[in-house]
């Protein structure tokens, strides 16, 4: 949760931004929507309610706050746009830095969301969100190692929230530090144990350690309490093929591409079970699937390479065998 704008000076001002604080946390925005307008009224001067606006605006669309989850959103850029008013009132005010980092994240626009969650760090040292969406951010641009430092001191900060861990979790895996992330994965669970996303990222670490005993009852949980997750789905997959359940995977691959015929990965690790299980035709159609959706990925292309060198070689055993 996004810290209120209120500063609880008792004004009739900030009696309005306490409003829409709480009409936002309650997620009814039509009301948080007129507190804001009224505060700015109150007020044209003070950026915060532009910034309460722009959170509304961001809410609204229901596109989850990630990297690159909503390229060229007209909502979000709108956002955008009222948070550059925010700042031409107040240029140090922290919450328009932080908020303007999140949309520029969720729009693709790595770079500049750098600047400016760079900039919220350093006017709100201990705003958890302000570090956290610079983690995001420094993943986004390849920075992984600044980007542990920066999630690590948000969970510090904010200890009781279970998202934070698991973001943190996730940039320790793309830096290859597995068991430091089952750890975070871990108390995570701890805190948020009907989290889909964090059974899904603790049973895919322990599947990267080749401890499927532990991994599998993780993966399957999330599959239980979000069955329309094409990614997990597809995870529990993987770890079942690992198992050599090649029917079980099969079937969570064709459930995941049921859900979203364009997750290419699915594609892929269908077409490897089937290819297993001698379903030669099916895999190679699954492999053609899987790099037509992605042209610069090397694995289907390298599987279907791989497919055809196994037929020349078994034609060619065949061809021996008549002679």
């Amino acid at each position: 949760m996004q810290p209120g704008l209120a500063r609880k000076t008792g004004t009739p001002q900030d009696l309005a931004l306490a409003e829409g604080d709480a009409a936002y946390d309650a997620d009814d925005f039509v009301k948080a929507t007129h507190a804001y307008k009224k505060a700015a009224k109150l007020d044209p001067k003070d950026p915060a309610p532009w910034v309460g606006l722009a959170r509304i605006a961001i809410a609204r669309t229901g596109v989850a706050t990630d990297y690159a989850s909503a390229p060229g959103n007209a909502a979000i850029v709108g956002a955008v746009n009222d948070l550059k008013k925010a700042l031409k009132l107040d240029p140090n005010f922290a919450p328009a830095h932080i908020e303007s980092g999140r949309a520029l994240l969720m729009l693709g626009k790595a770079e500049e969301a750098l600047l400016a969650l760079r900039k919220a760090t350093s006017l709100a040292v201990s705003d958890p969100e302000a570090h956290s969406a610079l983690g995001i951010a420094l993943l986004a641009t390849g920075q992984g190692d600044e980007a542990v430092r920066e999630l690590a001191r948000a969970s510090e900060l904010d200890s009781n929230n279970a998202a934070r861990l698991t973001n943190l979790g996730t940039a320790l895996i793309l830096r290859a530090r597995t068991a430091e992330a089952i750890q975070a994965f871990e108390r995570a669970i701890i805190l948020a144990p009907d989290d889909p996303r964090v059974r899904s990222d603790l049973g895919t670490a322990y599947v990267a350690q080749h401890d499927l005993q532990r991994g599998l009852p993780h993966l399957r949980r999330a599959v239980q309490l979000a069955p329309d997750n094409a990614s997990y789905h597809s995870n529990l997959g993987y770890a079942l093929q690992l198992q050599a359940d090649h029917a079980g995977a099969i079937a969570e691959y064709r459930k995941a591409i049921e859900l979203d015929p364009k997750l290419g990965s699915a594609w892929t690790n269908l077409g490897t079970a089937l290819a297993q299980t001698g379903q030669r035709d099916e895999a190679r159609k699954a492999f053609e699937r899987a790099l037509k959706l992605d042209p610069t990925d090397p694995r289907p292309q390298a599987n279907l390479q791989e497919l055809a060198a196994s037929a020349d070689a078994g034609a060619g055993s065949a061809d021996a065998a008549h002679r």
